[in-house]
């Protein structure tokens, strides 16, 4: 499903609290944008799922290569910003 204007960081936060929910300690109404998501409790099989709900949610598939590269949701939300501007893929 395509969406008026970018991505923002509160709809991956959405994605990311369906995917895996959220971690003790961790606040994800906060300022996370450069924090690792391994900082934000979000492993290998979590970001598995987090690309399979970008697919669903926003028409997205992110490269498998490429996801394991994005280290923070600022870095994510800038390729996933660049693929739906071109055509709909992240790639390494």
């Amino acid at each position: 499903m395509a969406q008026d204007g970018p991505i923002t960081l509160t709809d991956l936060v959405a994605v990311l609290r369906d995917c895996a929910g959220e971690d003790d300690g961790v606040d994800l109404g906060g300022d996370i944008a450069d924090r690792a998501f391994t900082d934000l409790g979000y492993d290998s099989v979590a970001m598995m799922e987090v690309s399979a709900r970008m697919v669903e949610r926003f028409g997205l598939r992110l490269d498998e290569a490429r996801l394991f590269e994005l280290g923070t949701p600022a870095e994510m939300l800038r390729c996933l910003n660049q693929a739906a501007a071109g055509d709909g893929e992240v790639r390494s």
